[in-house]
């Protein structure tokens, strides 16, 4: 199964919006011009948050168009920017914020990491106790498990961003670590890509379709990393192969001396 992640594209409310001064609809489009160009075979496309920066409708319904383009088994999830009630009234299908779906031997769950008002994470009992139910399922069912979320639940070395990581990424790797079936966590947020393993499990993170942030820094600190995106195939004996490509033959203009964006 190929699959592909699209995270914190940033819409804005019209079309032409920016975010640090790079226009995040022009961004989306080059990344998606390059999946079509690098991915032809597409089985399914995750949006793992942040997918508007104001969380306005007219951001939503110009996402679906642009994820159209793609697939039609585009799956969203929201993140800090976002706004579940906007997403779900321009989603053609309630399915687009499902929490599982399943193809071959693989589940991929989508768990909501948002915490309305605030900039951090968490899960919460409510997506901890459905996290439990659908890795026993999936156990006893012989299935693999991709989980997927907004914010990351381990510290990537950002201290800016490691105070907004999953607040309760400690009950939530407490379950994970119950189920051999988990193959892989992957989660946007942190606008930079990140691989690492944690007991057998591969960790990743991914380059946003817009403005990247900076690895390694204490306080915030932009990129001149172009946008990018992670494509992932899932094997049927568990195998998951996985990388970044990033746009490299678009100019993107972008406030590298900015303080912050929020």
């Amino acid at each position: 199964m190929c699959l592909v992640q699209l995270t914190d594209t940033h819409l804005c409310q019209a079309r032409g919006g920016t975010l640090l001064g790079m226009d995040t609809d022009h961004s989306l489009q080059a990344v998606i011009d390059l999946v079509k160009k690098e991915r032809p075979q597409l089985h399914l496309l995750l949006g793992t948050g942040d997918l508007s920066d104001g969380g306005a409708r007219s951001a939503y319904d110009r996402l679906q168009v642009y994820f159209d383009q793609l697939s039609p088994d585009n799956y969203w999830l929201p993140g800090n920017h976002d706004r579940r009630d906007a997403m779900l009234a321009a989603a053609s299908s309630p399915d687009r914020l499902c929490k599982e779906i399943r193809v071959a031997r693989w589940q991929v769950l989508l768990l909501d990491s948002q915490v309305p008002g605030q900039v951090g994470g968490a899960l919460g009992d409510d997506e901890l106790a459905l996290l439990e139910r659908a890795l026993q399922a999936a156990q006893e069912q012989g299935l693999y498990t991709l989980v997927c979320l907004h914010h990351q639940p381990v510290t990537i070395g950002c201290g800016w961003l490691d105070e907004q990581m999953v607040a309760d990424a400690e009950a939530f790797f407490a379950v994970l670590d119950q189920y051999s079936g988990v193959r892989a966590v992957l989660w946007g947020h942190v606008h930079q890509e990140i691989d690492r393993k944690r007991n057998g499990v591969r960790l990743l993170a991914s380059p946003s379709t817009c403005v990247q942030f900076a690895a390694g820094c204490e306080n915030f600190k932009a990129d001149d990393q172009p946008p990018g995106y992670r494509w992932l195939e899932l094997h049927n004996d568990g195998r998951v192969e996985t990388a970044v490509s990033r746009v490299r033959d678009v100019h993107f203009e972008v406030e590298l001396d900015s303080g912050g964006y929020l």
